[in-house]
This record gives C-alpha cells, sequence and structure tokens, in this order.
C-alpha cells in the first residue's frame, strides 16, 4: 500500500474538466495494484478511507500538517491486519482479533515498529475516530473497540463518557517533567548565546549566537509553539515602550501560522522584547541588508514584498494582510531592502527554520559540559515552561499585584484591569489559545500543576506568618510518627 500527497499541478493534461476537488497536500492511500475500485460500481475499503482523509478538514483537523499523521496510522493498521486475511471493514469478531495482534505487534515487536504508550494511545484516538465515521456513512458495521463509561467531575458539572479500552497506561504527569526549571531555563539562555552558567563566555565558537538567544528566550517568554516563532515576520514585533514596563506587553500572533488558524494574543516581557528589538536592529539588519537570497524553485516563486509595516505590505503589487499569510508563503517573502521578511535569518539573509537541531545542541552542549542532569530540550518544551512559570506568576499574585500599580492612566491600563479580574487559569487559557478552561486545565495537569499551587500556598504562609518552615517540618514528621506508631 502507497502514500502519495496530492498536488495540482499539471491537472489540465490528465483529461479532466475541472480541477479535482482535492486540497494540496492531502494524503492519498493507493493499493499495491493502483487500483480504487474491483469491477466499475464495487469501491474498495481505501475508496472510503481517503473520503474520510478528505474530509477532516471540516471534521475537527483543519491543519495540514497533521492530514499525514492520520493517513499514516490508517494504512499501517491496514497493511497488517491485511496480511492476516482480515478486511478494513470486516466483521467485528476479525477486527478484535487483529487489534489484539496488532496491540502486541506494536507494544512487543520489532525495534522499528514498536510504540510507546503515549503513541499508541494516539494511534488508537484516530482509529476510533475513523471506524466511527465509517459506522455512520454506512462503510462498516463494526468497529474493533470496546468502552466503558466513566463519570468526569469538573466544576459543578458532571458528565458520563466513553473510555477507550485499548489504550495503554502512561506515566502519572509528575513522573515526566516537560518544562524547564526557572535555573535551568536561564542556563539554557544562556547556552544558546554561547556562554556558560556564570554568564561568561565559555570559549564557544558557534554561529549567530545572538540570533539564537534572542529567539529561544522568545519562545519561552511567550508560549508560541515552533511554527509560530519560527515564521513570525520581522516586522511584526510590536514596537518597544519608551520606557520600561512591569507588566508584559500583548503580543498578536497571526491566524495564518496558529494551530487550528485561530487569532490569539499573548504577551511577551519587556526585556525579551528589547533583545529581540536589538537582534533586529543589529544582527539581523546586516545579514539581508543588500542580500541577494531568493527562495529556491521547489518553494515557488518569490514574493516581493514592498510598503511593509506590522500589518501588511505590498505582496508582488497586492497590498495584502500578514495575518493570513501560511508558512508556506512566509518563508517566499522577501523583503524591500532584500532578504527574508521571517524575523530570524541566516548569515545571508535567507530565512532560519532549524530550531529543533538548535535547541537540541545546545541542550546536548550543556549537559556534557556543566550540567549532567540538564534534559533534552524540544521547541515544545518552551511552552510547556512558559505555561508553568506564568501560573505560578499568576496564582502567587505577582501579575495582579503589578497590575494594581498601574495608574488609570497609563498604556498597561487595559491589561492590568483584564489581570486584576481574571482568574488566572482564564489568563492562561487566552494566552495559550486553548478552546475552554477545561482544555487548559487538563494541560496543567499532565505539567504537575499540583506543585504550582503547593508552592504558592507555602509561600503565602511564609509571607503572612501563618506558619513557618519550622513548624510545616515538626507538623509533617509527625505524620510519619504515627505511622510508626502503627507497627
Amino acid at each position: 500500500m502507497e502514500l502519495i500527497f496530492f498536488k495540482p499541478e499539471g491537472w489540465e493534461t490528465w483529461g479532466l474538466e475541472h480541477e479535482p476537488v482535492i486540497p494540496e497536500q492531502m494524503p492519498i492511500l493507493i493499493d499495491s495494484d493502483l487500483c480504487f475500485e474491483d469491477g466499475p460500481v464495487l469501491p474498495r475499503p481505501l475508496a472510503a478511507a481517503n473520503r474520510w482523509l478528505r474530509e477532516l478538514p471540516v471534521n475537527g483537523c483543519p491543519e495540514p500538517g497533521s492530514w499525514g499523521v492520520y493517513a499514516r496510522v490508517v494504512r499501517d493498521w491496514a497493511v497488517f491486519i491485511g496480511g492476516h486475511g482480515i478486511g478494513l471493514f470486516d466483521q467485528r469478531d476479525r477486527l478484535k482479533a487483529g487489534l489484539s495482534s496488532y496491540a502486541v505487534h506494536r507494544a512487543c515487536g520489532p525495534l522499528d515498529v514498536r510504540l510507546t504508550a503515549t503513541t499508541w494511545n494516539q494511534h488508537v484516538s484516530i482509529l476510533s475516530i475513523f471506524y466511527r465515521w465509517a459506522v455512520a456513512e454506512g462503510y462498516a458495521n463494526a468497529e474493533p473497540f470496546t468502552y466503558r463509561q466513566v463519570t468526569v467531575f469538573f466544576a459543578d458539572q458532571v458528565a458520563r463518557r466513553p473510555v477507550n479500552q485499548a489504550v495503554r497506561r502512561v506515566p502519572k504527569p509528575h513522573v515526566t517533567i516537560k518544562y524547564l526549571e526557572d535555573d535551568f531555563a536561564e542556563l539554557f539562555v544562556r547556552g544558546l548565546r554561547g556562554l556558560g552558567p556564570d554568564g561568561e563566555d565559555e570559549r564557544f565558537r558557534g554561529r549567530e549566537l545572538a540570533r539564537n538567544g534572542a529567539l529561544g528566550r522568545f519562545s519561552l517568554g511567550t508560549g508560541l509553539r515552533l511554527q509560530e516563532f519560527t515564521y513570525y515576520l520581522a516586522v511584526e514585533l510590536p514596537p518597544l515602550p519608551p520606557a520600561p514596563t512591569t507588566l508584559p506587553i500583548p503580543l498578536p500572533v497571526p491566524s495564518g501560522i496558529t494551530k487550528g488558524r485561530k487569532f490569539r494574543t499573548t504577551w511577551v516581557p519587556y526585556d525579551t522584547l528589547a533583545e529581540l528589538h536589538r537582534y533586529r536592529d543589529l544582527d539581523r539588519a546586516l545579514a539581508v541588508d543588500g542580500s541577494r537570497w531568493r527562495p529556491p524553485e521547489r518553494w515557488g516563486p518569490p514574493l516581493l514584498v514592498t510598503e511593509a509595516d506590522q500589518w501588511g505590505g505590498r505582496i508582488n503589487g497586492r497590498r495584502l494582510s500578514w495575518q493570513e499569510l501560511r508558512p508556506s508563503e512566509r518563508r517566499r517573502l522577501v523583503a524591500p531592502e532584500g532578504g527574508s521578511m521571517l524575523l530570524a535569518v541566516k548569515s545571508d539573509g535567507g530565512p532560519f527554520t532549524a530550531w529543533p537541531t538548535v535547541f537540541s545542541r545546545t541542550a546536548d552542549r550543556i549537559r556534557e559540559r556543566f550540567e549532567p542532569r540538564f534534559p533534552h530540550v524540544f521547541p515544545h518544551r518552551s511552552r510547556h515552561t512558559f505555561a508553568m512559570q506564568t501560573l505560578a506568576r499568576l496564582v502567587s499574585g505577582y501579575y495582579r499585584q503589578a497590575a494594581q500599580l498601574v495608574k488609570d492612566t497609563d498604556a498597561e491600563a487595559g491589561l492590568a484591569l483584564y489581570l486584576a479580574k481574571a482568574d488566572p487559569l482564564m489568563v492562561l487559557r487566552d494566552l495559550l489559545g486553548h478552546s475552554s478552561v477545561q482544555t487548559t486545565e487538563k494541560y496543567l495537569r499532565r505539567l504537575d500543576m499540583t506543585r504550582i499551587f503547593q508552592d504558592a500556598y507555602e509561600q503565602a504562609g511564609r509571607d503572612y506568618g501563618l506558619i513557618s518552615d519550622a513548624e510545616a517540618a515538626t507538623e509533617a514528621d509527625g505524620e510519619f510518627d504515627e505511622d510508626e506508631d502503627d507497627w
């Protein structure tokens, strides 16, 4: 079974009257004999699978980067059960037998096919979505999964929902730490700048250290996803306030680069924004000034920009907003003075996008030279770190206290009022771009949210003299003394 990705170029030569109604980069599954049906009116199961894939953009999966993941999951499942003589829409007992064997194969099979518990659960979720759709559309009579009903409590709401029995248990949230503590976050930013733990030059001769440090700090201070900070344009940065501000500065995140194409506003600390402006006005300006860079032909024709401002510019002579430009279009933008329009550029003025490599190599260097406990760092860990640091400040009242110091006539008055009145989880929901507070709460629980509230509670107790550290330790020891008495 083959997996290809659709491209409409040259469709006029295919003998068709109209261009196919298939989104570009949509995955298509093809049997090894290159046929989609047996006979004139008997479509194969893969025809139904391809229809399901084509409908993903209007069924809750608008992100093109996810379509290939969905297609590969269905392909791998179909190939495995097909090798055992089981059809994609076979009888329930045969599908369940195939699922049982497939679960063992993915858990204990050869190394190149094994899946971790979290990845397996993702595959199960995708397959369950596919089979529910197939049953509803009349392609399948049954699905291979069994469900149990559980009761879910949130605030004053009680609901029952099904849980797929095929999912595997995963470690508790606090077992796998997915964020950087404050000291490790600072160590990481210094490493990106080529500095040691003490902030001194470690004689590391890496390239573009100012860029790496500024954008690394940008990702940690804003909660932007990899795609969002990679394809942020230099002209989209908000202006730097004339004086340092206590409260962070609102940062628009264009819908063209966000997950799910949803515009949101996060924020950026003053010091972080100041460093970005220094990089843009000095190091970046030297790289792009007079640059002859042009996008390679495989990306498509260049998009030449003139009359650019923070909100838009003329692209090939037509005035357009940056808001809707997608990553594939943003990397083709050529600035009026030369070079890429992206905030992060290479020494030749071209766009720089290899952030996973930069983050990984920096973490490896820190671990080898300074701190053996330093974790592997992937770009999304920056978002987790931002979430935990922001929640800690929201819960401790830091932003609320800062907001109360802002005068009504200050430019920060709107943000101050918002921070003074809003619930911490609602603030974080808006910053991260989640659809609901429930999503934010579930997300935080996977990052050990209870530690944040515990630290804030203990700090408040110390600040207001409710209980001292010594008294708390004595009380805790007393709890364990009772255990000894039971023996």
